[in-house]
């Protein structure tokens, strides 16, 4: 039976960018929670390699491992395999299966999912069939891949900092009723963080006791997304997306990460599942996920 993961949308509540390296990486303070919806991948031992994708998005997931476009669940995969092998480990071939539910270039952390799901579930099935115990940093591995990567394999409510190597757990966070907005708008991370004009922003600060959920949408209403003002420049219509979530009865919405994806927080299911059927309705082309995300 092959081992099935989810790698679920990760949700930027906040996400300040307070500096830049010298090496042009930025510095970022956000906090992060997961949806309880999202891709889902499917591994098993096979006689050869492979790689196959399915959903209502796969047409736009490379299927490649190599070039500027590659995907993440195939370097994911040989990334491992390469440092098992330097540790004598066989790594028998592997049959992999992407069920792409999320949109890609969208903000939440996609592609950066499905490839720590990939590293979670190869480690254990390849670790499953040694005699030995395997010792690997996965967030060390990951963050090679990219930035969202020790973050989605935390995959639980979390203040990252740095390039998004830092990270803590938080603590209170209350589970949300969500939606998730997109308007079938794909926006590029590098182009949004080319178009931010002032990248040493204040830094992200939470107070230490938030007892309602109430108290937590207050709170994250009073931190900011950075990268909102330079992905709106690009892709206007995002602004549209948050404006239906405000006036479909939202209690918080916002752009996560760098778009165009809009997240709108609800205080019970019946609200959210209200706001849906009347943006279903007013914009039946927008990509719409009713899920919750996870609490602490």
């Amino acid at each position: 039976m092959p081992l099935v993961l989810m790698a679920p949308a990760k949700i930027n509540l906040a996400l300040h960018v307070v500096g830049q390296r010298a090496d042009g990486h930025h510095l970022l303070e956000s906090l992060v929670t997961f949806a309880d919806e999202g891709d889902r991948l499917s591994l098993a031992f096979s006689e050869t390699d492979s790689f196959t994708v399915s959903g209502p998005y796969a047409g736009d997931v490379p299927l490649g491992a190599e070039g500027g476009h590659a995907n993440l669940v195939l370097k994911a995969r040989d990334l491992l395999r390469t440092r098992l092998t330097m540790l004598g480990l066989p790594c028998a071939p592997v049959a992999l299966h992407l069920t792409k539910n999320l949109p890609i270039a969208s903000g939440i952390g996609g592609g950066s999912a499905d490839a720590a799901a990939a590293l979670t579930g190869l480690l254990h099935l390849w670790g499953a069939s040694l005699d030995t115990d395997v010792d690997i940093d996965l967030a060390a591995l990951g963050l090679s891949l990219g930035a969202d990567l020790p973050m989605c394999l935390t995959g639980r409510p979390l203040v990252a900092r740095g390039i998004g190597e830092a990270i803590r757990p938080v603590i209170g966070l209350p589970a949300f009723p969500t939606l998730l907005v997109n308007p079938g708008a794909a926006v590029s991370t590098p182009a949004v963080f080319r178009a931010l004009t002032d990248k040493t922003n204040p830094p992200l600060t939470l107070p230490e006791r938030l007892a309602s959920p109430e108290d937590w949408i207050a709170a994250i209403a009073a931190t900011r997304n950075d990268l909102e003002p330079p992905a709106l420049s690009l892709a206007p219509v995002i602004g549209a997306a948050r404006a239906a979530l405000v006036e479909a009865g939202a209690a918080f919405a916002r752009m996560s990460g760098s778009g165009a994806t809009c997240f709108g927080l609800f205080l019970d299911i019946e609200a959210r599942d209200r706001a849906a059927a009347r943006i279903r309705e007013a914009h039946p082309d927008w990509y719409l996920l009713p899920c919750n995300t996870l609490g602490s």
